[in-house]
């Protein structure tokens, strides 16, 4: 809806009451979604309804797990990322089997694969357990081991109601996510998704059979779905995502959910590792990965990472210190920005020199030192703030800081700040290891 079309339904009281000047601000602010409908609290209850309908994201946002590791998928509103952004990072699922020989082991090894980057963790999101075997027995005693050994929330794999009911008595607390209903079972496997309120995944032959089937599990009174079209091979696959999430923004309601992509078929982890980029890449809300080989994961969580970020924002790092090396308390301190790319140079280089350091990004809203500098967000307060706030001062004996040489001006006023030596570095980071040799080991 426009801004004019949702000025209409507003009460135009320019009572001020939702902190804009008049109802057409505020009307303004929730067609570019910087506003919420609560906030006006004179609505008629047909206007919030038809407001609220109107500004639901397209994709409905399903929820698996419970608790801290509960993972989301959906709530998606855009074809492209440079449009918005994307919300929610498609989790990630390593798959077990049911005949496996040691799943207890395979869970284990897949609740070790966390990366840390710069102070934050990531890793996979979901554990997909299969019944290979077509025992309920075998499937339900796989399920218990894997639920025993892992926080992870669970993806039950099997078309067999009765299989997923034993498993639901296991782990149904934990809401995991039931796969797949089909044409055949479709029936069973939504009653006991509503008993359990489990998120349901819908499995199609098809994309118009998948719609048809959506419509058909929604018209039982379950709508915490996930998409399966039933392609396989990495073209099908691609296509019917991309068409799926096209008609869901163009609101046709039975594509209105997030998706699920399996990379699970080829022997090559190679193969594996590029068919789960395209499907991270292109819409997939979940994607099952074959094995929990950092090898297949680590690129994928690094794709992950740089496809869900704001185009509209700089990609920065934490505002807090960081080591490189092992330093002690002689050893030195630079300032820096917190924008991503400003950083990594700074911090390769230093790590280059081999001498043990401290690294102190300062806030600048994610811009390198000179665009903050001349936006006047790296400047000496900031700067001064940062070396008292952080806790620098109990980390080295010694009162001498190292800033950029291209903001040499801001050192005597940071000096009469902080009290600090100020200490002009070079230029670019580049010229940070003969620097440090040359000035600090000296």
């Amino acid at each position: 809806m426009t801004g004019l079309d949702i000025f209409k339904l507003l009460p135009k009281t320019n009572c001020k009451k939702c902190g804009q000047a008049t109802c057409l601000a505020f009307a303004m602010a929730l067609a570019n979604a910087k506003a919420d409908v609560g906030q006006c609290p004179d609505l008629s209850d047909t206007a919030r309804e038809t407001l609220e309908a109107a500004s639901a994201p397209q994709i409905t946002l399903v929820k698996i797990g419970a608790g801290p590791n509960e993972t989301q998928a959906g709530n998606e509103t855009v074809l492209f990322r440079h449009d918005k952004c994307f919300v929610n990072p498609a989790p990630l699922a390593v798959l077990i089997s049911d005949k496996s020989e040691n799943p207890a082991a395979e869970t284990l090894k897949a609740n070790s694969l966390v990366f840390d980057r710069l102070g934050q963790m990531h890793g996979i999101n979901l554990l997909a357990v299969q019944n290979h075997s077509g025992d309920t027995v075998v499937f339900a005693e796989t399920v218990k081991v894997v639920s025993e050994n892992t926080n992870f929330p669970l993806i039950l794999i099997s078309e067999d109601p009765l299989a997923i009911e034993k498993a639901l008595e296991i782990t149904g607390a934990k809401k995991p996510l039931v796969y797949a209903a089909t044409e055949e079972n479709y029936p069973a496997m939504t009653e006991l998704s509503r008993k359990y309120n489990v998120p349901l995944a819908v499995k199609g032959r098809d994309l118009d059979h998948l719609a048809g089937l959506a419509e058909k599990v929604a018209a039982l009174g379950h709508r915490q779905l996930v998409l399966d079209s039933g392609a396989r091979s990495v073209r099908q696959v691609l296509a019917d995502q991309t068409q799926i999430r096209r008609q869901a923004l163009r609101r046709f309601r039975p594509f209105g959910y997030p998706t699920i992509a399996f990379a699970v078929n080829s022997r090559d982890p190679l193969q594996a590792v590029v068919e789960a980029g395209v499907y991270i890449a292109k819409y997939a809300g979940i994607v099952v990965l074959p094995s929990a080989d950092p090898e297949v994961v680590l690129p994928l969580v690094t794709l992950r990472l740089n496809i869900f970020t704001d185009p509209q924002k700089p990609a920065a790092v934490d505002s807090r210190i960081y080591e490189i090396g092992s330093p002690d308390d002689s050893a030195p301190v630079l300032v820096t920005s917190n924008f991503s790319l400003t950083y990594f140079c700074v911090a390769s280089d230093v790590e280059a020199s081999r001498v043990p350091a401290y690294i102190l990004p300062i806030d600048t809203d994610g811009v390198s030192v000179l665009t903050g500098w001349a936006a006047g967000k790296f400047t000496p307060e900031r700067i001064a703030a940062m070396l008292k706030e952080s806790g620098i001062e109990d980390k080295v004996a010694h009162r001498r800081v190292i800033i950029p040489g291209g903001v040499a001006v801001l050192s005597g006023k940071l000096h009469d700040l902080s009290g600090w030596e100020v200490i002009v570095g070079p230029v670019e980071s580049s010229g940070i290891p003969a620097f440090l040799k040359r000035r600090w080991i000296a």
